[in-house]
């Protein structure tokens, strides 16, 4: 199962706004996409779980998925947290 370790920068964090866009993004991919903050997890695709990981600006998660398009949900998600979800460093 391929994985991404990505950063955070995000000022608040991953907070509604965002935690909606990645759940988003995930939602366009047949693979199952789960998001690690240190020993909890939650379905990338659900925004009230992401939310719950309490993921904060400088956290490090872990993006995991397994399935047929698993490499191309992988790289859509690591563009999106990259570009900071599109707001201004």
């Amino acid at each position: 199962m391929p994985e991404l370790h990505l950063i955070v920068q995000n000022k608040v964090g991953l907070h509604a706004r965002s935690a909606a866009l990645f759940a988003q993004t995930a939602r366009q991919y047949q693979s199952k996409i789960v998001v690690w903050n240190n020993d909890r997890f939650a379905d990338a695709t659900d925004v009230v779980k992401l939310v719950t990981l309490a993921i904060y600006q400088g956290t490090e998660i872990i993006v995991k998925a397994d399935g047929a398009d698993a490499d191309l949900a992988l790289a859509a998600l690591q563009k999106l947290v990259e570009s900071n979800f599109g707001e201004p460093l």
